[in-house]
């Protein structure tokens, strides 16, 4: 790829490349006189490729400091039940959440208020809503953000569901 042109939303963020309105031709207008596109090659800087979780690797990331939020409607969390120790926060409600009171935050989910630097991973069915939470946390400023993409569906291959007795 050449330039900015075709870039994932998080390599702009590491080349620091603003955002410009306009098509692309309107871009190219915005650099500077003399200076030369580069031809710039990134390998797996896009979010879904990086961010997603196997089951092990959630496994294992359980037993440390880790925020598992289940984005799924709550009638979902009754009827298909929950990977163990995650916190319901429907995906509607993800953008209000991350940014409450801390007090609030633990009055409503029953759970800390996670820091910006917290590890997060948002968990749903298959994986695409999870996938979506994750983009919301990075644009509200979540750097260790990371989604499992097989979701309950997978889980449950491996071990039952957590119900509510």
């Amino acid at each position: 790829m050449w330039g900015c042109r075709g870039l994932s939303c998080a390599a702009r963020v590491l080349l620091g490349v603003p955002r410009a309105a306009g098509s692309w031709s309107s871009r190219r207008r915005m650099l500077q006189p003399g200076l030369r596109t580069v031809n710039v090659i990134f390998r797996n800087l896009d979010t879904a490729a990086d961010c997603s979780l196997s089951y092990k690797e959630l496994k294992g990331l359980l037993k440390s400091q880790t925020t598992l939020i289940d984005v799924r409607e709550k009638w979902e969390i009754g009827q298909f039940g929950k990977i163990p120790g995650s916190i319901n926060i429907p995906l509607g409600e993800v953008v209000e959440a991350l940014q409450m009171n801390p007090k609030d935050f633990k009055e409503q989910y029953n759970q800390d208020m996670p820091a910006k630097s917290d590890h997060l991973v948002f968990s749903c069915m298959a994986g695409v809503r999870s996938k979506k939470a994750l983009d919301i946390a990075m644009s509200l400023g979540f750097s260790r953000v990371q989604h499992y993409a097989g979701g309950l569906e997978e889980w449950a291959k491996y071990e039952p569901p957590e119900r509510k007795q």
